[in-house]
C-alpha cells in the first residue's frame, strides 16, 4: 500500500499516544506460564473512530487467542501518515514489534531483521497468495514481504457529464481522452480531467500514465527505466496535450493532491480521472452517477493498470517465530481477509478469497478491479532503494506537465539518483 497509499486516509489519534506503553514492555514471557504476547502493529484504514480498524483487529485478535491458550496478541493501530516511521524508530530502539503491517519491507529485509515467508507460513497459506502480488513482495527471490491487501486502479468517468457534453463512448486511446475533455471543457465542466500531481501519490498517477505509454519506473530484470525514451514521451504528451490544453483545470496539478481530486469529483466537478475502489464508497455516499474501465493508452486500452499492496511483515527481534506464524495463518484465512477487504472494498491478497469475491454477486462491483490486478504492475518495493526513489518522483514529478516543464531533464536527474542509490545497496 510506499506513500500514504491507495487509501488517502486520516488515522485514530489516540492510538499514538499509547504507543510507547503498548510495545517497549520488556520481555515476553509471563513467569511460569510459558505464555507469549505478540506485539503487531498494524495500519488504521478507516476514516473516522466509527469504521477504524481497530474493531478488525481486537476480532480477530480475541478469536485467535480463543484457540490458542499460550498466545496472546497485543494490537496497536496507527494512521497512515505515522505508522510507517513509527516503526522504523521502534526497530532502531530494538523495540521492533514481532509484526507490523505497513507500507514497505525491503529495508527490513536486507538488514537481516524480518523472518523469510517459508519460515513462518504452513504451505497452503504461503501458496494460497495471488502469485502477482507475492512476487512483489520477494527481495533477491525470497519472500519476505506478506502482502494484506491489495487495490487496482481504474478509469472513472461521471456519466452525468458526459451526457451532458455529448461524449458517447468511453475513451479508450489518450486521443479519445482528450476529445472527451474538450467536450466536457466547452460545458464549463471545472475539472475535465483530473491529474493530481501532487506530493501526496503523484508516483502513482505518473506510472498508470507511463504504463498507458509502454513505460513504468523498472524493467523485467528491475532496473529502473525511470528516464526511458516512452516515459519522457509520456510526460511530454501529458504536459503538452493536457495540462497546456487548459484542460486540467484551474490548480496546478503539481499542487494538486489525490484527495482533492477525489472531493471534487465527490461534488460532480471532475469529468474523468483514475482511481481506486475506495473513490466508489465515496461517490456513492455523493450521489455521484459514475463508471468505471480500463485505463486508456495511447494507442489502446493501457497494457496494464498499477496495482498496490501494503505489507505484512514478522521481525526476528523478539524469537516468537512460531506464534507469529501461528497468527498469520490465521489472519489468512479464507473468511478473515474477507471480512477486512469487503469493509472498505479492498481487494484479496488470496486466490480462495478472491474467487469467492468473484463468484458473489454482492461483490460484483469490484469484479473490475479483480480482473486488472492479475496483470497489474506494482511499485518496485523490493528494493531498498525505492523509499528514496519514491520521495524524489513525489517531489518533483509535478514540475514536468507545467508550462515550460522538461520531463527529459527531470527524469533523467532522478534516474541518475536512483542508480547511485542502487550502486550503493549492492
Amino acid at each position: 500500500m510506499q506513500r500514504r497509499r491507495f487509501l488517502g486516509l486520516t488515522a485514530a489519534g489516540a492510538a499514538t499516544a499509547a504507543i510507547a506503553p503498548a510495545l517497549t514492555a520488556c520481555g515476553n514471557e509471563s513467569p511460569g506460564s510459558g505464555q507469549v504476547t505478540l506485539k503487531v502493529v498494524a495500519a488504521d484504514y478507516g476514516d473516522s473512530s466509527s469504521n477504524s480498524s481497530q474493531k478488525y483487529w481486537d476480532r480477530l485478535a480475541r478469536q485467535f487467542e480463543a484457540e490458542h491458550d499460550n498466545i496472546k496478541v497485543d494490537v496497536t493501530i496507527l494512521s497512515w501518515t505515522e505508522i510507517d516511521k513509527k516503526v522504523a524508530d521502534m526497530v532502531k530502539r530494538g523495540e521492533a514489534p514481532d509484526i507490523a503491517q505497513i507500507g514497505a519491507y525491503a529495508d527490513f529485509a536486507a538488514a537481516g531483521k524480518l523472518y523469510r515467508a517459508d519460515q513462518m507460513l504452513s504451505i497452503p497459506t504461503q501458496a494460497g497468495f495471488i502469485e502477482s502480488i507475492a512476487r512483489a513482495g520477494e527481495v533477491k527471490r525470497v519472500q519476505y514481504g506478506l502482502p494484506f491487501v491489495s487495490s487496482a486502479r481504474l478509469f472513472f468517468y461521471n456519466q452525468k457529464l458526459f451526457d451532458e457534453a455529448g461524449v458517447t463512448s468511453v475513451p479508450e486511446t489518450w486521443a479519445e481522452l482528450k476529445a472527451a475533455a474538450v467536450k466536457l471543457k466547452a460545458i464549463s465542466v471545472k475539472i475535465p480531467y483530473g491529474l493530481p500531481l501532487g506530493p501526496e501519490e503523484s508516483q502513482g498517477e505518473a506510472l498508470m500514465w507511463m504504463l498507458g505509454g509502454g513505460g513504468g519506473y523498472a524493467d523485467a530484470n528491475g532496473s529502473y527505466t525511470i528516464d526511458s525514451t516512452a516515459n519522457i514521451k509520456t510526460m511530454e504528451w501529458v504536459r503538452d496535450e493536457l495540462v497546456g490544453e487548459g484542460l486540467t483545470g484551474p490548480d496546478a496539478p503539481g499542487r494538486t493532491n489525490r484527495q482533492d481530486i477525489f472531493d471534487a469529483f465527490t461534488r460532480g466537478e471532475v469529468g474523468m480521472l483514475n482511481g481506486h475502489p475506495t473513490l466508489m464508497q465515496q461517490a456513492d455516499g455523493h450521489g455521484i452517477k459514475y463508471g468505471t474501465a480500463p485505463l486508456p493508452g495511447r494507442d489502446g486500452k493501457s497494457r496494464a493498470t498499477m496495482g498496490v499492496a501494503d505489507w505484512i511483515m514478522a521481525f526476528k527481534q523478539n524469537g516468537n517465530r512460531r506464534q507469529a506464524g501461528q497468527f498469520l495463518d490465521f489472519l489468512y484465512s479464507e473468511q478473515n481477509v474477507l471480512d477486512f477487504t469487503s469493509q472498505y472494498d479492498l481487494l484479496p491478497v488470496t486466490t480462495k478469497a478472491s474467487s469467492t469475491m468473484r463468484g458473489d454477486r454482492k461483490y460484483k462491483r469490484l469484479w473490475k478491479f479483480l480482473d486488472e490486478l492479475g496483470t497489474a504492475e506494482f511499485y518496485p518495493v523490493d528494493k531498498t532503494s525505492w523509499a528514496t526513489v519514491q520521495s524524489d518522483l513525489k517531489k518533483k514529478l509535478g514540475s514536468v506537465v507545467s508550462k515550460g516543464g522538461d520531463p527529459a531533464g527531470v527524469l533523467s536527474e532522478i534516474q541518475r539518483q536512483a542508480d547511485a542509490l542502487e550502486t550503493t545497496a549492492n
